[in-house]
C-alpha cells in the first residue's frame, strides 16, 4: 500500500505512531543513557571528593603525629646521660619533701613489639601523705620534660583523718 492511498486520519495516525517511535529511540538510547552516565560522574565526583578531604584529615594527622614525634625525640635527647626513672622519681620525691613516706619503688623494663626503645616502668607507694604533699609530687613528674608518664595512680583513704596511701606507676622510654 501506498502512501498516497491512505486518508488524512491514517497519515496522521501512521505520522503520530513514526513520532512516538522516534521519540521513544531518542529517550531511550540518547538522552537516558546521557543523564545515567551524568549521575554515575556526579556519584563518582561525590566519591572521589570524599576520599580526598579522609586524605588531608590524615596528612595533617599525620604532620601533628610527625611534629609530636620531633618534639618528643628532642626531648628524649636532652635527657642527661645515664638518665634512669628510678633515680629521677627519687630525686623528685626528695623535693616533694615526700622520700620519707615511700614505701617501695618498684622498677621494670619491657621491650615492646616494633619499638627501638624499651618502656621503663617505677611503681611506687606512698603511705601517710596528704593531697598538698601528692599534688606537687605529681604536678614534677607530669610537667618534666625528661618524658615521664604517670600511666597510673591509685589513692586509699587511711585510718588518719586528712591522710592518703597511693600507688603510682610511672613510666618513660629508653634506648
Amino acid at each position: 500500500m501506498k502512501l498516497s492511498q491512505l486518508s488524512t486520519r491514517e497519515k496522521y495516525a501512521l505520522a503520530a505512531g513514526i513520532s512516538f517511535i522516534f521519540i521513544y529511540i531518542l529517550i531511550e538510547f540518547i538522552i537516558s543513557p546521557y543523564l545515567d552516565k551524568q549521575e554515575q560522574v556526579k556519584r563518582e565526583l561525590k566519591a572521589k571528593s570524599e576520599t580526598l578531604a579522609q586524605m588531608q584529615q590524615l596528612k595533617s594527622e599525620f604532620q601533628l603525629l610527625k611534629e609530636k614525634s620531633k618534639l618528643a625525640e628532642k626531648y628524649f635527647e636532652a635527657r642527661p646521660k645515664g638518665f634512669t626513672l628510678f633515680s629521677f622519681l627519687d630525686t623528685l620525691a626528695g623535693k616533694a619533701d615526700i622520700k620519707d613516706n615511700i614505701a617501695y619503688m618498684k622498677p621494670s623494663k619491657s621491650k615492646p613489639k616494633d619499638s627501638p626503645y624499651n618502656v621503663s616502668l617505677v611503681e611506687l607507694k606512698l603511705q601517710g601523705i596528704n593531697l598538698k604533699q601528692l599534688t606537687p609530687y605529681l604536678h614534677m613528674v607530669e610537667t618534666s620534660k625528661n618524658m615521664v608518664f604517670i600511666r597510673r595512680v591509685s589513692i586509699t583513704k587511711t585510718g588518719k583523718e586528712g591522710f592518703i596511701d597511693a600507688i603510682i606507676q610511672v613510666e618513660t622510654f629508653e634506648s
